[in-house]
């Protein structure tokens, strides 16, 4: 349920925060886009102004020492821009210059135009990228060279950028807390209807219990006889097996309704050694050994009961499965941030995709092995239960012959 209800969270707010994303992108996209345009239009109608039919290109006036007079280009005015234009003889010497603004030509553009007479062999238009540049230019060598002040687009643009990203921490924010919400509304209906089915499963198997009860001790009572002898066994197996279908259901309804109130601090160490010892009888009918690799007095804040219960479902799912003559090795160990439990044995592997729904209810990876040996696909569920409720996570997985069953918890007390 966890899990639906993270999944369905990061699906809304991804989805929601690409939206956000993607809107504020194509704004500054968009906003980039039209002053690029317009940029590059003030500069081309520099061009064609420059090289149409005025005569300060004339050689006659490249040899006077009189300004060029072209009232057409000295009269342009442009008011969302500071623009100026520099007329160059064959040998890139300025020999003019006109400001199309109210504002003279400063040292530092002058200085600016001499850079880029210098710098430049070839004709050319150079904007470059406007969240960066200060200038943009238009070179024809031996004939002009048009200067913008780009700087208060550049400016305009870095505001617009900045804006835009506190807008998305914001609204990253507020999309959060929205998310919350639709997820909680959403998943609302499944929670109702997995807490309704948890509830009977607890409430039929409490109620299975006592009538199971009452059946086997009349069972016990009968007289066995060669007529009834295989019918009263046939009652005694099935009634085992139901009985032990009910205490599972009771243990599982059990684990998921552990509460952190009740958790007390434990040594993990020697919890963990005294139940995987308990089992070597069991694995020595299988010619199984078990190998412990614990490290010593590791202090876990849990529920003593359960965190039994989790090893003992994990060593006894290991010998089920393990192959004859083989090993087991069961490791605890612990570092700053977690303590780490392994269970591995070698046998059949676990294929990959079959890794997750190992740990449904009622999933048997192998089902005529577990029917003759009585179980039901719900310990690992259970050992599931146990570890996410004490804030941990459990997974398995198949490796060079080995199989691992890995529960990882945090050190810090919950």
């Amino acid at each position: 349920m966890e899990n639906l209800r993270k999944k369905t969270f990061f699906t809304i707010f991804i989805i929601i925060s690409l939206f956000a994303i993607f809107f504020a992108t194509f704004f500054n996209v968009q906003t980039y886009h039209r002053e690029y345009t317009v940029i590059l239009n003030n500069l081309t109608r520099m061009r064609n102004l420059t090289l149409g039919k005025t005569d300060f290109l004339n050689k006659e006036h490249v040899n006077d020492d009189k300004p060029i007079n072209d009232e057409r280009l000295r009269n342009r005015k442009f008011m969302d821009y500071e623009i100026y234009t520099f007329i160059l003889d064959d040998n890139n010497n300025i020999i003019d210059k006109i400001s199309h603004s109210d504002n003279n030509i400063s040292k530092k553009i002058m200085t600016q135009a001499q850079n880029i007479i210098e710098k430049n062999n070839t004709s050319n238009i150079k904007i470059g990228f406007l969240y960066l540049k200060n200038y943009a230019y238009n070179f024809e060598q031996g004939k002009y060279l048009t200067i913008i002040d780009i700087a208060n687009t550049k400016n305009t643009l870095l505001k617009n950028l900045i804006f835009s990203l506190l807008l998305i921490i914001v609204g990253e924010i507020i999309i959060y807390i929205i998310s919350k919400k639709i997820t909680e509304w959403i998943t609302k209906p499944v929670v109702m209807s997995f807490n309704r089915e948890k509830e009977f499963v607890a409430n039929a198997s409490h109620e299975l219990k006592t009538p199971l009860a009452v059946m086997m001790a009349s069972i016990d009572c009968l007289d066995v006889n060669k007529k009834n002898e295989k019918w009263i066994n046939n009652l005694k197996s099935e009634s085992d097996r139901m009985n032990n279908l009910i205490t599972k259901l009771l243990d599982l309804s059990k684990s998921e309704y552990l509460k952190s109130e009740n958790f007390s601090k434990n040594n993990l160490s020697m919890i963990v050694e005294k139940r995987a010892l308990t089992f070597e009888s069991l694995a020595y009918e299988k010619n199984i050994t078990i190998e412990t690799n614990i490290t010593e007095k590791i202090d876990f804040l849990c529920h003593k009961e359960s965190i039994d219960e989790l090893v003992s479902i994990l060593v006894d799912n290991a010998i089920s499965h393990g192959s004859e003559n083989s090993k087991i090795e069961v490791d605890l160990s612990s570092n700053k941030n977690e303590i780490t439990l392994k269970v591995m044995n070698k046998g059949d592997p676990i294929p990959l995709e079959k890794c997750e729904k190992i740990f449904e209810r009622f999933y048997r990876n192998d089902k005529s092995h577990n029917r003759k040996s009585g179980k039901y696909g719900l310990g690992l569920s259970i050992a599931k239960n146990i570890v996410l409720a004490h804030h941990g996570n459990i997974r398995t997985y198949s490796k060079d012959g080995y199989t691992t069953f890995e529960a990882k918890f945090k050190t810090n007390e919950h």
